[in-house]
């Protein structure tokens, strides 16, 4: 398995996103798609290890996409390309397996902190998937049924403040760093850096390590 690809049906998006891409070591080499069969012809002559990938692909969709990517490369770590706002089409994605979501608009430190997060983290199968390390809270859909609410993708505000110790496991997550590792960087037990790590997650409003790193860079807190 080898480098990234950009699948993304916006020329425009698709274009800045691998020059984007080509400015982080870790997902070279950067090929692009335009549609989920450009997308699978790639897979299958060299696996990538990462996919961006359109979460508003035309059919037969992101959902499909993903389950047709894994049948072919099933190690690969697909990030979702959508606004964090759009919470349909990230639940059901993410339900399949994506290991998180970016803003097409990324930029390139973000982007690298996050590659970083989800090359150093196994991918996950069956009822292990989750990239959601805090339950999110749930409201009434209109069906009546409780779904669950995306938290925003956004700068941190200047009320958030972070610990010393905070502030360490982050900038370890954002190396890539498993929460072992962090606690053997630190002298922290494993439990200890989990605590931290929740409550840093509950002070910055994300839902898990790859936008907890987002917000931080976004936010100034590391870089």
């Amino acid at each position: 398995m080898a480098g990234v690809v950009v699948c993304h049906a916006s020329t425009a998006v698709r274009e800045r996103l691998v020059v984007t891409s080509i400015g982080v070591p870790t997902l070279s080499p950067v090929r692009a798609a335009a549609t989920v069969d450009e997308l699978l012809a790639h897979a299958r002559r060299v696996p990538p290890t990462v996919v961006l990938l359109d979460a508003h692909i035309p059919a037969p969709g992101a959902g499909e996409a993903i389950r047709r990517l894994r049948a072919v490369a099933p190690g690969v770590a697909v990030v979702l390309l959508a606004q964090p706002d759009d919470s349909a089409a990230l639940d059901r994605a993410l339900a399949l397996g994506a290991r998180g979501f970016l803003a097409p608009d990324v930029g390139r430190a973000e982007l690298s902190a996050v590659a970083a997060h989800v090359l150093a983290s196994p991918v996950l199968t069956g009822s292990q998937r989750a990239v959601v390390d805090v339950p999110r809270p749930s409201v009434p859909s209109s069906d009546g049924e409780l779904a669950p609410v995306a938290a925003p993708e956004e700068p941190v505000r200047p009320a958030v403040t972070l610990t010393k110790r905070e502030i360490e496991v982050l900038v370890g997550m954002s190396n890539g760093r498993s929460n072992a590792q962090i606690g053997a960087e630190l002298f922290l037990s494993e439990d200890t850096v989990k605590t931290h790590a929740r409550r840093l997650f509950r002070k910055l409003g994300a839902n898990d390590r790859a936008q907890a790193v987002a917000i931080g860079l976004r936010g100034g807190l590391i870089r």
